[in-house]
C-alpha cells in the first residue's frame, strides 16, 4: 500500500515538474516571438516610403538578424558593423529640420542616415532581436570629449552599452569607432544617465532610479510608439 501511495505521489510531483518546465519553454520561446520584428509589415513600409533602396536595406537587416552569431561577442561585433558601415551620420537638422529627433530603425535604414541617437537605438533594437536579454544592454547619453581624453571640449553623444553581467564593466558599441572596447578604455566618454526598456540610471549608478524609463523620457516613449506601429 506505502509502495502504492509513494508512486502515485511521484507520478504526480514527476507531472508537476515536466508541466512547469513545459511553462518555461513556452514563456521563453513567447518572449522571444514577441521580440521579432514583423518584417513583412517593415518590408511593405520600407517599399512605400523609400522606394526599393529602403527595400533592400530591410533585406539585409533581416539577414544578419536571421544569421545572428552564436555568442553575444559574434553578435556585437555583427551589429555594430552593420550600422556603422551602412548609415552616413548626418544631424538631425539635415535630416529631419529637427533640433532633436529619434528616429526607428525603419526611418534610419530607408534614408541611409542617422545622428548617435538613431545609431545606438537600430543597435540597441536589433540586438534584442537577436535574443541578447534587454537587462543586458543599455542606451547610454555621454558627453564625448572632443580631441582626445584630455580635451575640455566636449558634445553630447549617444552609445550602446553590453553588460556580460549586472555588475560588469561594459563593451561599448559606438558609431564614432567600429572598435568595441570596455568603457574603462574609453575615457573620452563620460556617462550622464542610461536607460533601458526596463530601467533609468544616473551617471554610473549601478541601480535603476525608476523602472519604466518611457515615463520620464517623452523621446524614447514617442519612438517606442513609431517602432510599434512599424511593425518592431
Amino acid at each position: 500500500m506505502r509502495l502504492l501511495i509513494h508512486s502515485i505521489f511521484s507520478k504526480h510531483i514527476y507531472r508537476r515538474l515536466l508541466l512547469l518546465c513545459l511553462l518555461l519553454l513556452v514563456s521563453k520561446f513567447s518572449w522571444l516571438a514577441d521580440n521579432q520584428p514583423d518584417f513583412e509589415r517593415l518590408l511593405a513600409l520600407a517599399q512605400e516610403r523609400y522606394g526599393d533602396d529602403g527595400f533592400q536595406a530591410i533585406v539585409q537587416w533581416r539577414k544578419i538578424i536571421d544569421n545572428s552569431g552564436s555568442t553575444h561577442q559574434d553578435q556585437l561585433i555583427t551589429v555594430n558593423q552593420f550600422f556603422n558601415r551602412r548609415i552616413r551620420f548626418e544631424s538631425d537638422l539635415q535630416i529631419w529640420q529637427s533640433k532633436d529627433y529619434w528616429a526607428t530603425p525603419l526611418q534610419t535604414l530607408g534614408r541611409g542616415q542617422g545622428d548617435c541617437e538613431d545609431f545606438s537605438i537600430a543597435k540597441y533594437m536589433t540586438l534584442l532581436s537577436m535574443g541578447v536579454p534587454p537587462e543586458k544592454l543599455r542606451l547610454i547619453y555621454v558627453k564625448a570629449s572632443i580631441g582626445g581624453a584630455s580635451s575640455r571640449v566636449t558634445q553630447a553623444h549617444m552609445v550602446v552599452a553590453y553588460y556580460a553581467e549586472a555588475n560588469s564593466e561594459p563593451l561599448i558599441l559606438d558609431n564614432l569607432i567600429d572598435d568595441i572596447l570596455p568603457s574603462g578604455q574609453r575615457t573620452d566618454l563620460k556617462p550622464v544617465y542610461s536607460f533601458n526598456s526596463v530601467g533609468l540610471w544616473v551617471g554610473g549608478a549601478s541601480r535603476a532610479i525608476i523602472n519604466q524609463p518611457e515615463q520620464r523620457l517623452s523621446r524614447w516613449r514617442d519612438v517606442l510608439t513609431r517602432m510599434q506601429n512599424e511593425g518592431l
